[in-house]
């Protein structure tokens, strides 16, 4: 830290003043704190006396509720406290007392007497203990004990005394001097009240009491030198009794202590005080010349091209002024460069799309190149085998082999076009209802050569599973475009019987699903489909098999003009693995769920 800068001036300055205040602070506690500390005492106690006379004035007579509150008093303000009549002389109560149940379910309170006790006589005992007591029974009913020994249960065990009788049982309530917040001896305490009366009754007049006032006088103990704060507040001035009032004994060595102890604390701890003061004016002089460090961040940043998070001085000065300036130029900078950014980011994608595209293009036209370039070929070699006279008498079948390159470049071109339309989106639906199994039925019909080779059997099902279908039902009718969907069952048929495997069954499954729709699914037996092959199946040209076989058959554009009209008639569908072999599936709406459950012929 420099000598002449701001932070070191505002260093001195600050912990001059903060170590000015302690010192005024540590003046004060000596001379005011145990002034303070009697006053908040005494008051604490006389408001607690008030509420203890308001609840008396509801019960008086209950000697059972007057004790307990007595017992709870006392150990709430680590204060004796006793009724007095009108002679000032104490009315007799017990505020401690255990309850015990014993084995034949008689309950028995052991009284706790004041006077003669002490309290390592009693033993610490909680509700649920287990405790033996050797006393004198003080009513004909054997309810109310005057003990003389108090043990646990464990620790009992001579037998009593002559002359004692023993009870034994749990403790089911209590209520006993808090040690944790009593005086040391609170049995000795409360036994002083008599002796506190009467130096007071010898020094001073009882009619200011008489009259309803309070007292309040300071005594000490002339045995143990302690002092104590006396405190009278009248009870009641009505009724059989008459006069009643109540005396508090408070001890105040605990005020002397504590002040003597905080003096002796605040000296210990006046280095670790002066210490972390030195600490938090450092701290405070640095907070207050951040303006000025900030501005030489920001400049530092500025001067590294760094233009994000520019703290900005919200003071009014010179300082502040300039930081706002400088964060002003900062952002706008930053927004520059961000704007830049965003802009090479979105020129990037564009060329990174116009390169996926120019693939695309270039793959199209391989496979068509592809496509088209083999059956040209065999077209070629038979026609100038023809031409050459080679073979006169495979004439004929030469002639067929040509008219079938020519038909499968006709089935090529004629996908492209109807390919190319559903890609401009010039395809529209006639859609009407229509019975789905009949078109199906009629779709497989066509199929028996190829059946008959492989010796395949196709297998119209009703799924059991999702929605059945009525019984009575013997068409299953939907609601589509009939010549997309023949096309749509036409490729995904021709797909399964040319993936099949020989000697197998060709499953197709109608279902209906529960929001209305009839799904159709098309299962063969044979190999199944890469998992990274099942969402690439329905691109142009695409074939899961790497090698393009012609044995196979097919375009490739097949799956993709069923794609096309399927997302036209707003369908699922998807191509998935089963254990036999690949499974493909569709939806379409019902024919009674699109016309609100009346029902059509075909025509």
């Amino acid at each position: 830290m420099k000598r002449h800068s701001v932070v070191f001036k505002l260093f001195v300055v600050t912990s001059a003043l903060v170590l000015l205040a302690f010192l005024v602070v540590m003046a004060a506690e000596g001379v005011f704190f145990e002034r303070f500390y009697r006053g908040t005492k005494i008051s604490r106690l006389a408001g607690s006396m008030e509420s203890f006379a308001a609840q008396y004035r509801k019960h008086p007579d209950d000697e059972q509720q007057v004790s307990r509150q007595l017992g709870e008093f006392m150990n709430r303000h680590d204060a004796s406290i006793a009724i007095l009549n009108r002679e000032f002389t104490q009315l007799h109560y017990e505020p401690y007392y255990i309850d015990i149940r014993t084995s034949d379910g008689k309950t028995v309170k052991v009284v706790i007497p004041t006077e003669g006790t002490t309290s390592e006589a009693i033993p610490q005992a909680a509700i649920g203990d287990r405790l033996t007591v050797d006393g004198m029974f003080m009513d004909q009913l054997d309810t109310i004990m005057n003990p003389v020994n108090i043990r646990l249960s464990v620790e009992a065990t001579q037998e009593p005394d002559i002359g004692l009788v023993r009870s034994e049982g749990e403790v089911t309530d209590l209520l006993l001097p808090e040690l944790n917040s009593r005086s040391y001896n609170p049995f000795y305490q409360d036994t002083l009240i008599d002796d506190a009366l009467q130096t007071w009754r010898a020094q001073t007049s009882e009619t200011r009491l008489r009259e309803g006032y309070p007292v309040r006088f300071e005594w000490r103990d002339t045995w143990s030198g302690v002092e104590y704060v006396v405190l009278l507040q009248p009870l009641a001035n009505e009724g059989k009794t008459g006069p009643r009032y109540m005396v508090a004994l408070s001890s105040l060595q605990p005020v002397g202590e504590a002040v003597d102890i905080l003096q002796r604390y605040v000296i210990v701890l006046a280095p670790l005080i002066v210490v972390l003061v030195l600490l938090l004016s450092l701290i405070f002089s640095r907070m207050v010349s951040r303006p000025l460090l900030a501005l030489n961040r920001t400049a530092a940043r500025l001067a590294e091209l760094d233009f994000s998070a520019v703290p900005e001085a919200r003071s009014k000065d010179e300082f502040g002024e300039l930081s706002r300036h400088l964060a002003r130029l900062s952002r706008n900078l930053d927004q520059a460069l961000k704007e830049l950014t965003r802009a090479n980011h979105q020129l990037q994608l564009d060329v990174e799309e116009k390169r996926i595209a120019e693939e695309l293009r270039k793959e199209l036209v391989a496979n068509i190149s592809h496509e088209l370039k083999t059956p040209l070929g065999i077209v070629k070699g038979f026609a100038e085998g023809l031409q050459d006279g080679v073979a006169d008498d495979k004439k004929e079948r030469y002639l067929a082999l040509i008219v079938s390159e020519t038909d499968r470049m006709n089935a090529l071109i004629m996908d492209m076009l109807e390919l190319s339309k559903f890609e401009v989106k010039k395809v529209q639906l006639h859609p009407r209802s229509f019975s789905l199994t009949s078109l199906i039925k009629r779709v497989a019909e066509s199929f028996d050569q190829q059946l008959e080779a492989k010796e395949l059997r196709i297998e119209l099902n009703r799924s059991q599973e999702e929605g059945k279908l009525p019984p009575e039902r013997n068409e299953v009718t939907v609601w589509a475009d009939p010549r997309r969907i023949e096309q749509v069952i036409l490729n995904l048929l021709s797909n399964a019987v040319r993936h099949a495997t020989e000697h197998s069954t060709i499953r197709i499954t109608l279902g209906r699903g529960e929001n209305g729709t009839i799904t159709t699914t098309i299962e063969n037996a044979g190999p199944s489909i890469a998992e990274a092959d099942l969402t690439r199946i329905w691109d142009h040209f695409y074939r899961a098999e790497r090698s393009r076989d012609r044995k196979s058959g097919g375009t490739g554009l097949g799956l993709a003009i069923v794609k096309h009209i399927l997302e036209l008639h707003g369908s699922e569908y998807s191509a998935l693995n089963t254990e036999q072999g690949v499974a493909f599936y569709f939806t379409l709406l019902d024919k009674e769920t699109q016309n609100g459950g009346e029902t059509h012929d075909e025509t």
